[in-house]
């Protein structure tokens, strides 16, 4: 080995093998030996890069170079291809979807390659800017746009805080809200379409590898639980809690968008359908044998247009009825506000019912799972058809008519006095008033406020069947108005998956 000694604190030149480059042997500003190839045979070469290395470990000792710093540059010079290697790594290890990892990483690399960038270092907020003004030109939505944005900001980000860039080049950069150039509204199952959409389905052929039986499974399931699609393909029979007291739906935290495991309660005969689906499956089997991503949403389409086909075969027997079925959006895919129904109109759904159903909107939060109520109400709450006359009938009579004079039992009217007080004269009007003397409505009516015949309470919506024990206290406080143990809050009962 050949060596060549430098004097004191100069380091040292040597060879490893005969005709081989000069290799520098130095301090650092760490006080570590550092050996590093001069890759040059000449002497006089390699004498002037060991002098280099060594004059430059002085000033960092010194403080006139920040090696934090320095090391920080030499990242940035690393291209953003060896960087998104790096950066893969780290959303896997953070279990991220693999669908997400693919697509973050392929909107970085179209940005970089629209932009012509190469290195870490050539990131910057006006390439953004203009990569998303041409994507507005090319007619793109802001959804879209906004998508795109947040993956390059989120590898931006990654690299300043690991100490690839000294800063975010990205952090003045403002997303656009998806909100306001929305392509693609969805809108929620009204009751009676999905009446329609499981009696047909659950007759029907298979489609996509799936009866029909096992879709109408999948779609109760999705409305009950609020479950996305990725969300339902990830359960197995192990995360299926049926015979417990409360039968719910775990999924698991890897399985989640907001990476947070759920558990979804579901009603009983639910439960059952969904026992016996699986009762001959492993613990570690699918669920639902579901077809590709892309094919979900086909699926439904599909049962969707047969449930509409024969909803208009229903009506054939009345050709007035049939052409106004024909002019209606009932089960249509796209309505005519452009609002569609795919599989994610599922969960719309799920909020949808409850929201109708009157529970309370932090409830309904929790079950959608929303960090943000805005969300869950904003977007998720659809108002079912014929619901605004419904809540507006609710408010309280605010312009009273004069209620009819009471009769006395000599049939002389009955002479009330009304308030001057506007509080307690609305209260007068809007209530009927008792005057004590008053025992029946009116003279030849029939009707004695002492009569013990009532009508029988009908025991269900539709049944003109009445209960013969119907007693004239038969529906005060405390008492049940009906007998069936079946009839529940109308907007809550069609959520029962009903096929068994």
């Amino acid at each position: 080995m050949t060596r060549k000694r430098r004097s004191n604190g100069q380091g040292t030149l040597f060879k490893r093998v005969q005709g081989g480059p000069w290799i520098a042997r130095y301090l650092t500003h760490d006080k570590k030996w550092k050996e590093q190839s001069t890759r040059t045979t000449d002497r006089r070469d390699a004498e002037r890069i060991i002098s280099k290395l060594v004059s430059q470990a002085a000033l960092r000792t010194s403080g006139v170079i920040d090696p934090q710093l320095e090391g920080i540059l030499q990242q940035a010079q690393r291209t953003i291809e060896s960087h998104l290697s790096d950066y893969e790594a780290k959303l896997n290890a953070g279990r991220r979807n693999p669908r997400y990892v693919a697509t973050a990483l392929h909107h970085v690399r179209e940005i970089a390659t629209h932009r012509g960038w190469s290195l870490a270092s050539d990131l910057s907020a006006e390439g953004v800017n203009h990569y998303a003004a041409d994507m507005k030109t090319q007619g793109l939505s802001g959804r879209t746009i906004h998508a795109h944005i947040t993956s390059v900001k989120g590898f931006s980000k990654w690299l300043s805080v690991h100490g690839k860039l000294p800063r975010d080049p990205l952090a003045s950069v403002v997303k656009p809200s998806p909100k306001t150039d929305r392509r693609r509204i969805r809108r929620a199952l009204s009751l009676e379409e999905w009446d329609w959409l499981r009696f047909t389905t659950e007759t029907n052929e298979a489609r996509f590898g799936m009866s029909g039986a096992d879709r109408v499974l999948l779609y109760a399931t999705a409305i009950q639980t609020g479950l996305r699609s990725s969300e339902l393909r990830s359960l197995t029979r192990g995360d299926l809690f049926m015979d417990s007291d409360q039968p719910h739906i775990r999924c698991r935290a890897g399985s989640t968008k907001n990476g947070k495991s759920a558990k979804q309660h579901v009603l009983a005969d639910l439960a059952q359908a969904l026992k016996k689906h699986v009762e001959s499956k492993t613990p570690q089997a699918a669920a639902f044998t579901m077809p590709r991503d892309w094919e979900v949403a086909d699926m439904l389409r599909a049962d969707l247009a047969d449930a509409r086909n024969a909803w208009m075969n229903a009506a054939k027997a009345d050709p007035k009825e049939y052409a106004k079925r024909q002019q209606s959006d009932f089960l249509s895919p796209t309505d005519h506000r452009g609002e569609v129904l795919d599989f994610h109109s599922l969960r719309h759904t799920t909020a949808t019912w409850l929201a109708a159903s009157g529970a309370q909107p932090k409830a309904i939060q929790a079950i959608m799972r929303h960090s943000d109520i805005t969300t869950t109400m904003n977007t998720y709450g659809h108002l079912l058809p014929g619901q605004e006359a419904d809540t507006v009938a609710r408010l309280p009579v605010m312009i009273p008519s004069v209620p009819e004079p009471l009769q006395l039992t000599d049939g002389s009217a009955a002479v009330v006095p009304i308030s001057k007080d506007p509080p307690l004269r609305s209260q007068q009007l809007r209530h009927d008033s008792v005057l004590k003397g008053a025992v029946q409505c009116r003279p030849g009516s029939g009707r004695s406020a002492e009569a013990t015949t009532t009508k029988g309470l009908k025991t269900r919506p539709g049944d003109d069947s009445v209960r013969n024990d119907a007693g004239r206290n038969g529906n005060t406080p405390g008492r049940d108005r009906t007998c069936d143990p079946q009839i529940r809050n109308l907007l809550l009962y069609p959520l029962s998956y009903g096929g068994f």
